[in-house]
Parts: structure tokens; C-alpha cells; sequence
């Protein structure tokens, strides 16, 4: 090893066992005031619907704070799938607990050193009741993205097991999607997914995007107008120093012009894209014939959305 790595391996060491130290004392300190999240971000929408990407420009906020990783497990150990028989990822109001409440503000209070902050995850759409329920001061952000495209990378993400389905290890059941070809169940699962084991590829992600979609309209009443924002993923690429503005804006954050150059600078370097971004792309793509085929079986809910 020459001095170089040394002194880099030295320095990374000490930068872990000083985060260590203040992960210990913002414990302590949660354990003393008991201090419950304050309007918490919580950014929903289908998987594959850009959710990401608002959840990494919403992270660039000083004024929040971010764990900069999904939570869906240290979620899921809360109320583990296991409990409803995995039958949905879905929670609803009756679920929310105050131990829940208490942990989740410490546990994000404890890593990122914030009472408020901003999280995201593929199964918090289906349970927005809960989390309104926990902290019924959170604002919602909601991203939608056109049927095409995101039933597009759905597809596209069911090819990735070791990505998008590490979470069904143990799920009970035979998954034989697109001809078991496909065998591990990948994103979330929504009340009906067993209707849908050996269903064609293309089925199954019209199946998700509809349930994901229909779930969070569903829960758009519950939820205070002054606390629910919606984004389209469209906006975001024709307009995106727009879009991010009134997004930060509804969330009621600042936004000045080193935030918004991160933001934007965010656009360089797309987090787990499958391919360029750009809009339509699914037009001209390997699943453009499976795609038009169940576009009927979510027109409905893409008119709720907003697309015509």
C-alpha cells in the first residue's frame, strides 16, 4: 500500500468513527426530548415513475435532511409482509402505531441529524393513509410519468432481479412471469398480485402501474391540499429549473442558486436510468408492441393522472 492510500484509508476511517460518535449523541439526545418529526417530505408515485430523481433534487435542500438511500426495508421491519399475509405492501390508518412514530423520527433524526427530512421508497405510494396517519403534518409529493414510458421501465426493471426484487426472497409463491422467464417478483406488491403470477411481463407492470396510481388518488383527499404537491417527470425534463422550483416552493423550501445548480447538475448524471432520458422513448423501443397492447388497461387511471 503506498502513503497515498494510506492516508486515504486513515481519513476515511476517522470520517466513519466521527459519524459513528454523532449518530451516538443524537441518540442520547432523541432518548431525552422524544422529539417527533417535523412535516417530514415524503415522495411517492409508481416505480419507475421518476421518484428518484424528485427524491435526489429534494436532497440538495441544506434545510432537510436526507439519508441519500431508500428505506423500503428498515420500513418493511415494521411491519413486515409476513403480517398480512403477503397479501400487499399496502398499510392503511388503522396500522399506524405511536411506537412506529417514535421510531422513525428517531431513526431519521439519529442519521441525519434533522427533524425534518425527506424519504422514498417503492411501497410508500400504497400507504399513504399510514404515513398521514404517523405524521399528519408530512406533505406529499407526488410524481406522475406517462403510461408509455414508465410501463417501459417497468418492463425493463423486471429483467433486473438482483435490483428491483431483493426484497421477495422469501415471498410463498411461484413466480413464472413472461413464460418463467421471469421468476422473481420485482417492486411492490399490490391487494391482486397473485392473479398475476404467470402473467406476460407487459400484464403485470400495466397491473402495478394501475394499482400504484389508483391507490395514491385514492388517498389524495385524505391528505390536506397545502400538504400534497404533484410533479409531472415530463415537466421535469422540458423545464426542469420550473419544475424544481415549484416543487421546492409547495414543499416550502428555498431555493437559491447554488441549490438550484446542484439540482440541475443532478440532471448530468441520472441515478439508475436504464437508458438517455428523454420523453417517448418507449416509441421507438424493443417494447413498443407489448407496451400498446395494455395501454387500454390503464387509460382510466392515466386520465386521473392527468394524460389524455
Amino acid at each position: 500500500m503506498n502513503l497515498s492510500n494510506f492516508l486515504d484509508k486513515i481519513r476515511k476511517t476517522v470520517a466513519w468513527q466521527a459519524a459513528r460518535q454523532r449518530r451516538r449523541v443524537r441518540s442520547l439526545r432523541w432518548a431525552r426530548t422524544c422529539q417527533p418529526a417535523t412535516r417530514p417530505i415524503i415522495v411517492v408515485g409508481c416505480s419507475r415513475a421518476g421518484t428518484t430523481l424528485v427524491y435526489k433534487l429534494l436532497s440538495e435542500s441544506d434545510e432537510i435532511g436526507s439519508l441519500q438511500r431508500e428505506t423500503h426495508d428498515w420500513w418493511s421491519e415494521l411491519h413486515p409482509p409476513a403480517e398480512k399475509n403477503w397479501d400487499t405492501h399496502a398499510l392503511d390508518a388503522a396500522d399506524a402505531r405511536p411506537a412506529d412514530r417514535d421510531a422513525a423520527s428517531r431513526y431519521f433524526q439519529v442519521w441525519t441529524g434533522r427533524s425534518r427530512w425527506v424519504d422514498k421508497n417503492n411501497q410508500n405510494g400504497l400507504c399513504v393513509p399510514y404515513l398521514h396517519a404517523l405524521f399528519p403534518d408530512a406533505v406529499f409529493v407526488y410524481v406522475k410519468r406517462s403510461p408509455g414510458d414508465n410501463l417501459n421501465s417497468l418492463i425493463e426493471g423486471w429483467k433486473k432481479p438482483d435490483e428491483f426484487a431483493t426484497w421477495s426472497q422469501a415471498l410463498p409463491a411461484t413466480v413464472r412471469v413472461e413464460n418463467g422467464t421471469l421468476d422473481r417478483w420485482c417492486f411492490f406488491l399490490a391487494a391482486g398480485w397473485r392473479d398475476y403470477l404467470d402473467a406476460p411481463v407487459e400484464v403485470v407492470s400495466a397491473f402495478q402501474y394501475d394499482a400504484m396510481n389508483r391507490a395514491i388518488l385514492d388517498a389524495r383527499a385524505r391528505v390536506p391540499a397545502g400538504q400534497w404537491v404533484e410533479v409531472f417527470y415530463e415537466d421535469l425534463l422540458r423545464e426542469p429549473a420550473a419544475a424544481i422550483g415549484r416543487v421546492y416552493e409547495a414543499c416550502g423550501l428555498r431555493v437559491d442558486e447554488t441549490t438550484r445548480a446542484r439540482c440541475l447538475a443532478a440532471f448530468d448524471v441520472p441515478y439508475n436510468a436504464f437508458s438517455d432520458i428523454r420523453l417517448d422513448k418507449w416509441r421507438d423501443g424493443r417494447n413498443r408492441d407489448k407496451i400498446e397492447r395494455v395501454l387500454p388497461r390503464v387509460a382510466e387511471v392515466a386520465a386521473r393522472m392527468g394524460y389524455r
